[in-house]
Order: structure tokens, then sequence, then C-alpha cells
């Protein structure tokens, strides 16, 4: 915000700092800091006709004060209104004022959800205000979402004041609005910052209301707008075609104990086809767990390498990238490439000499964590980045490590299949690849949901499917000890079950293993040495062991719903029946009790993916939270698809016939958070 812009406001320095951590910064960010809710203070309601748990206003005189001390300290008002109803407020947090402004005979307002309590309907903190001489609001009173020290008055002192100072013209023509059946943005705001009283609370938080309808659509259509743009500006640039000459990927696919399926040799020359342009590949690889998408991106790596180019390969977390270098390390030293492994838990002089590799061109293929793109890593030549699970990074991180090159191509992967709604939106600049198809072999996977109380039970089938020949996974999430979440530690689990199977060999495996023992470990169960194998998540992605039929994992409530899909898809990579046993602890929460019902109902990644969005947002979906860029603030992707439909079909014209518009619109919708919708 400019100090001339503050300075009209009133807005102090520390006031400044506090907005900016809601994201505002001009003013028409504080246009479009909408209410979170609303109250309604435009009308009184009788203690009587009270609904209980609604929020109503009721005004009475106070009757009875006293501060009680058991069961702990608290404040208890009696209130009688006009007609002898009576009502009970309770404040367990109280400052001496408020006992004043609560002395018997003043009368009061008292805005709060009644409910039944231990002395009868009571009002637990409501909001108090004195009666006397006050008239009703006019228009129901915002409430908006803030930060600790900034508070709702002054949020709406500043809010009007930006309203009374825009000129809010609209950014979209009049005809536009009317096919669309959408008010114009200043009534629309107006109406949202100050409904009138004949508009219920109910009403104006109806998503389906026209003026929020608008503010929607224009957040779609921003976002369609920079989409195609990001797009536009891509296939402008230029980057180096890749042309690889199968010098290094023939041998490599003659090596292979399996053929690729006829999804991944489509995948693969989709791939192909977009490195050989001269502008920079962006492109999301996607397939659900076990379906291929490490070998596909080693074959894209080895067209850049033959190419003379460098390649880039990052992952969220270091068990995953250091399965990654396992992996490619297995598949590609053998062919003579040059692999270097960075993360930040390297020793310095081994992550110094990584570095010098990788800057004078030594490496060919550089593999690791956010460690990538920190600002004293340089690369010689790089031509392709590849990233895992990209959803799981911060836009901002992205940004950085697609910045280390020229104009690099760039190949996502997901094993978490992306919602077509989402796909719509946020990936809207990305050219999408599917491998639809797993390996042949692979069997369906049983999901059972199983109390913890019933743990004995859960033993006497692992013992089972040993006896049958088969192998077990038991994961846990953590490996210490932690007395606030109270979960199961990898460790005592591990010494729980050797003792429990004393005649069984089992394993353990955890990220704060050194990778020679953790590769033992993996090694001596692969080779079907060890019976169960107890772990953290570090085997969610990229272990393939066929013969392991039995997976459970402890407090499965406490675990996301993309973390449990890819856990259980370790199982069933072979010719038995597979089976994935959910452990969980009571109480559960609703969140909790919603994915596992979700993980139970459904084994097809793409509807447990849009599941996952309708529980999680988008913004958490995709690691937006992380950049600290909000992206939909508004529109809802499940509720909200005709907009997103209607915003993607009039982006492409506006960009074709009305460039102004455009620029206004984006102008007034993204500014500075623009830059991130092209990660």
């Amino acid at each position: 915000m400019t100090p001339e812009t503050q300075k009209q406001l009133g807005i102090t320095e520390a006031s400044a700092k506090k907005l900016a951590k809601l994201h505002i910064h001009t003013l028409w960010d504080l246009v479009l800091h909408l209410p979170l809710r609303y109250e309604d203070e435009t009308h009184i309601t009788p203690i009587a006709d009270a609904p209980l748990a609604t929020p109503v206003q009721i005004e009475a005189e106070v009757v009875h004060q006293e501060v009680q001390f058991r069961p702990r300290k608290q404040l208890l008002v009696k209130v009688e209104d006009a007609a002898g109803s009576l009502l009970f407020l309770r404040f367990i947090h109280f400052y001496p004022s408020q006992q004043k402004q609560l002395a018997v005979g003043n009368r009061i307002r008292a805005l709060g959800e009644i409910k039944h309590g231990f002395f009868g309907n009571e009002m637990i903190h409501p909001k108090i205000r004195s009666a006397d001489h006050q008239g009703l609001a006019e228009s129901l009173t915002p409430v908006y979402p803030t930060v600790n020290g900034l508070n709702q008055p002054t949020l709406r002192r500043l809010i009007q004041a930006a309203l009374n100072q825009l000129p809010l013209h609209d950014s979209l023509p009049d005809a536009l609005l009317s096919q669309l059946k959408l008010p114009h943005l200043a009534e629309s705001l107006a109406l949202l910052h100050a409904p009138p009283p004949e508009l219920s609370v109910r009403d104006i938080q109806n998503g389906a209301l026209p003026a929020w309808q608008r503010l929607k659509f224009d957040e779609l259509l921003a976002q369609q707008l920079s989409m195609r743009l990001a797009r536009q500006k891509r296939l402008s640039g230029s980057a180096a075609p890749i042309h690889g000459n199968q010098s290094l990927s023939t041998p490599l696919l003659a090596a292979l104990p399996f053929a690729l399926t006829a999804a991944q040799q489509r995948t693969l020359a989709e791939i192909s086809h977009d490195l050989a342009q001269p502008h920079p590949m962006h492109r999301l690889l996607q397939g659900d767990v076990g379906s291929g998408k490490t070998i596909v991106a080693a074959l894209a790596a080895l067209a850049a390498i033959e190419a003379g180019f460098q390649v880039a390969v990052m992952a969220p977390t270091e068990i995953l990238a250091e399965q990654h270098y396992l992996k490619f390390s297995q598949w590609l030293a053998p062919l003579g490439v040059n692999i270097a492994w960075l993360s930040g838990s390297l020793k310095k002089r081994a992550k110094d000499a990584a570095k010098a590799d990788m800057a004078n061109g030594n490496t060919q293929l550089a593999i690791g964590t956010h460690a990538l793109f920190q600002d004293d890593v340089a690369f010689h030549n790089l031509g392709l980045v590849i990233v895992d699970e990209q959803h799981r990074f911060g836009v901002a991180q992205r940004l950085a490590l697609k910045d280390k090159g020229a104009d690099v191509h760039q190949l996502m992967m997901s094993a978490t299949p992306i919602p077509r709604t989402l796909a719509m939106s946020f990936f809207a600049d990305l050219d999408v690849s599917i491998i639809d198809e797993l390996p042949p072999g692979r069997t369906p996977i049983k999901t059972k949901l199983v109390n913890n109380a019933r743990r004995a039970e859960v033993e006497g089938f692992v013992r089972h499917t040993v006896a049958q020949g088969r192998q077990v996974y038991w994961v846990c999430p953590l490996i210490e000890e932690s007395e606030t979440l109270q979960l199961q530690t990898a460790t005592d689990t591990h010494a729980q079950l050797q003792t429990a199977f004393a005649d069984l060999r089992v394993g353990l495996v955890h990220g704060r293993l050194k990778a020679a023992e953790k590769a033992a470990v993996m090694q001596a169960f692969s080779s079907g040495s060890l019976h169960i194998l107890v772990a953290t998540t570090v085997i969610e992605v990229g272990v393939d062991v066929p013969n392991a039929s039995l997976m459970v994992i402890e407090h499965a409530e406490r675990m996301g719903l993309a973390q449990l899909h890819q856990l259980r898809g370790r199982v069933g990579r072979g010719a038995a029946a597979s089976v994935c046993v959910l452990l969980f602890a009571e109480p559960l929460s609703d969140l909790a009790k919603a994915r596992l019902k979700v993980i139970f109902e459904h084994t097809d990644g793409f509807e447990i993916a849009r599941q996952d969005l309708n529980i999680r947002g988008p913004g958490e979906f995709l690691g937006a939270r992380q950049s600290g860029a909000p992206m939909l603030r508004f529109a809802n992707l499940e509720e909200d698809l005709p907009l997103l439909e209607a915003a993607r079909n009039l982006a492409p014209q506006l960009l074709a016939q009305q460039p102004e518009v455009v620029e206004k619109h984006l102008s007034r919708w993204l500014a500075s958070r623009e830059h991130y919708l092209g990660a």
C-alpha cells in the first residue's frame, strides 16, 4: 500500500503489516476482502421465540449477576426481557469492565446462540452492548477474516473508506453481464459488505446469491485469463529442442524385466514430441499408484542426457528423493550416466562436491529435495526439470527450480490424480498425459477398517498371511514418541511385533536410517528373508515387492487420503489377493471419519482425489498455501462448475477481441499474484 493511501485511510505502519498478512496491499484488496459471515443486529428477537443454535439478538434487563468458582471461575448473568422471559449469559473469560457493563438494572443487547445449559437456556460469551439510546443497525453486520491485533471495527472502517474512494467501474461490458445474467460489480460489493435488513443471514451467506455469483465469476475469469496468458507466453518462449538418439534408452528397455504398457508408450511419445519443440514443455504426467510413471520419467531424462543436457529430478521429501536416487541409479548407472544426490542432510564436503559437479557439467542427472533450488546451486546446461508429487511443493518452490535454466522443459508427475475441475482451472496451462492402465498381473486390494481395540485379531491375520508364504507391511506415522499426538512409534511397534512374532523375522525401516542401512533392510524384504517390515511412510512411493499382500496402517485416522491411497498401493502388486487394514483409534473427528469412509469405499485414484478436493479445498491440494499466495477465495470448484465453464469459454474470446478488458480485469484481480499461476 502506498504511503499516500496509508495516510488517506489513517493506517499506521503496524496496521499495514497486519493487513499484509491478510494479503491486503491495495485499495482493491481491501474492497475484495469479503466477510466470513454476518451478524443480524437489525432486529430484536423475544427470548421466548428465539430458536436454539441460531445467532439471535435479544434485548433484556440484568436481574442478577454473580461470579462462580466451581467447577471453574465464570461470570453468570440472568436477564429478563419485556415479556418476562429469562435467559442466562455465561462468560468463562471476563474482565471487570464487563461486570460493570452487566450490572443489575442495566438494559443490554446480547447477540449469540441460545443453547440448553445446566441452569436452563443460556448464551455463552455473547456479544454485549448497551441498549440505552441505541438504534438498531440498518444492515447486517459483516464479520471479516482478520489477524491478531486488527479488530472488526477497524477493518469495517477501512473497507468502507476504500469503497468510497475507489471508482468501481465495471471491468466487464454491460452486454456481457446481461448475457451472463450477472449484476454489476459495484452493487454486488455494496450488498456483500452491507446487506440490507430484509435479507436474512442465511440468504446472504448462500453462494447462489447473484452478488456472490458475480464475485466468483470474476475470480474464475481472472484465473482462466492468466492461465491462458501463461500458456501463450510459454509457447512464444524458446527452449532448446531435445532429440534423443536412443543410445541409452534402447539398452535400458532391453535390460528391463518387463515391457512398457500401451499407456506408458503413449505418454512417452507425447513427452518426446514436446521435448522436440523449440518452446518449453510444461506437461503433467499423472497416473494412479503403481501405474509406472517412474520408468517413463527415466526414459524422458535419458532423451535429454543423450542430447547433451542435464536433468534435475526433485521430490518433496528426502525419503522419496532417495528412493528415486536408488531407482534411477539401478537403471541408469550401468549405462554410464553420472548421477548426483543433493539433500539438506548431506555433509558440507559432499554437498560442495555435488554442487561443483552440477555446475561444471560432470553431473548429467541431479536428484534431490528442495536443496536443488537453493541460490548457490547452478547447472552447466539444464534442459529438463522433473518434479515428482508436484502438488506437495509450494508454488514459489517450483518457480525457483524452473528458473535455474534459461527456458527449461518441465515434466511434473503426480500419483494423486487431478480431478477434472482442478485440471480445468489451476492446470489449464498444462498439457496432461495420463497413464490410465496398470501393468498386467495386478490384483484388486480389499480395504478393512478395524478399531485399534481389535489389534489382537489383526496380529492373528498377520500370522495367517505369513503362513501362506506372503509378506506384510506394518506402517506407523511417527518415529519418536510424541505426547501431543500419542501415536505409536515405529521403534516401539517393531519391539512389540518382535515379541508377538518371536518365530518370525521382523525388520524396521525409517527416515533416520543411513541410506546403506535402509537399502539393506529393503533388500532383505524384497528378497523374502524378512516376513514383516515395520516402516514409517518411507514406503509410501516407489517400493515394489510383489510377494507383500498385507498392509497394516496404524492410526490411519491421522493420515491424508492421498497418503493412504499411496500406501495401499504398495500391495496388490503380485498374483495373490491383497488386503489393506486401516487401524484407527477413537474418538474420530468428522474430518477423519470422512477420510476413512472415502478410502474404504473407493479404490479409484481419481474418485479419491475428487473427494479429497471436497474435503481439503484446492489451496492445500495444490501446495498453494505453502507459497503464501491465496488461490481461489470465493469460488468452489465443485459447486461452481457452471461458472468455471462459462469463464473458460469466455477467456479466449476476450483475449482475441478485447485485450483492454483483459488487462483491466487482471490488474484488479491478480495484481502481485499473477506470476504464481505460471508455476
